[in-house]
């Protein structure tokens, strides 16, 4: 077993229930009668996913909000949350951060834990939906003929933290604060045939879906998108950390919010990814455990 796919893999072999989905989604889904609960639960660790000497208040927005985000891609409508934290310098500014993004999303908080330690800090975070469509949108369900679209751009948050790391002052405001597109994923959720958010990589989570649906998504680099430069495309769309909304639709459907059509889906090939009519060279994106 190595890094994050062979935890990960292992760990499927516990998750027989249906509401896991085989840990190949986004979040659990628990249907109880006429509703759906959705599910998920994200960490942030200090020097890994922020700075070490990061504001808390942004520490705390950032947690609430790549959980909102999985609930986005769920098109689940927020309950509430659970909060998972560990003690230390910046306590009243987390708390001062976690009172912003709970009331901008309008999410109570429920309940969670505190806890005491040494070395880095993490934190982690529960979020707790409501389906708004069912069938509940997952990363399967893409088929050959649909269009790849995807909200917003790539590598805002790339430059953000390109921003903070070297201190330029520059608008670090996407990877410090990214924002859920929860309107957006509610309004597409009765309309996609498969739907994710952009955590790990655009490359990377395309590939996640084609894996997903059994197809090979093509991509055109053309249509994609940028935040940076286009000379910045290839670090751009293996970073990650946009949080933009990854869908498919029927060929003839139109989103009814804001998007880029970026792509087609395929019949399964020898590769479940192309750019540009091929195979990309090297790495996609982010999986923890993979350095080294």
């Amino acid at each position: 077993m190595k890094g994050e796919a062979g935890f990960v893999a292992a760990l499927r072999r516990l998750a027989t229930d249906p509401a896991a989905r085989g840990l190949a989604d986004d979040c659990a889904v628990i249907e109880l009668g006429g509703e759906a609960l959705v599910l998920t639960h994200d960490m942030l660790v200090e020097g890994v996913h922020v700075f070490a000497d990061a504001d808390p208040a942004d520490i705390a927005w950032k947690l609430v909000a790549v959980n909102l985000s999985d609930l986005a891609a769920k098109g689940a409508r927020p309950l509430g949350v659970l909060l998972g934290h560990m003690l230390g310098n910046g306590d009243e500014r987390f708390l001062n951060g976690l009172h912003e993004v709970l009331t901008h999303y309008g999410v109570p908080l429920l309940g969670g834990d505190t806890v005491a330690g040494e070395g880095r800090r993490a934190w982690g975070l529960t979020a707790v939906g409501q389906a708004t469509h069912r069938p509940v949108p997952s990363r399967a369900g893409a088929q050959r003929g649909d269009g790849v679209w995807l909200t917003g751009e790539i590598g805002a948050a790339m430059l953000g933290f390109e921003a903070l790391r070297d201190r330029t002052g520059a608008d670090s405001t996407a990877y410090r604060r990214p924002m859920a597109r929860l309107a957006e994923g509610e309004a597409l959720a009765p309309l996609v045939t498969a739907m994710m958010d952009v955590s790990d990589g655009l490359l990377l989570d395309a590939a996640r879906i084609a894996e997903a649906s059994g197809v090979t998504v093509s991509l055109d680099s053309a249509a994609i998108p940028l935040a940076p430069s286009r000379d910045r495309f290839g670090d751009a769309v293996r970073w990650g950390d946009d949080y933009e909304l990854l869908f498919t639709l029927p060929a003839k459907v139109q989103p009814p919010v804001g998007a880029s059509r970026i792509g087609r889906i395929m019949e399964a090939g020898p590769s479940g990814l192309l750019l540009d009519g091929r195979e990309p060279d090297g790495e996609l994106g982010w999986l923890h455990g993979t350095e080294g």
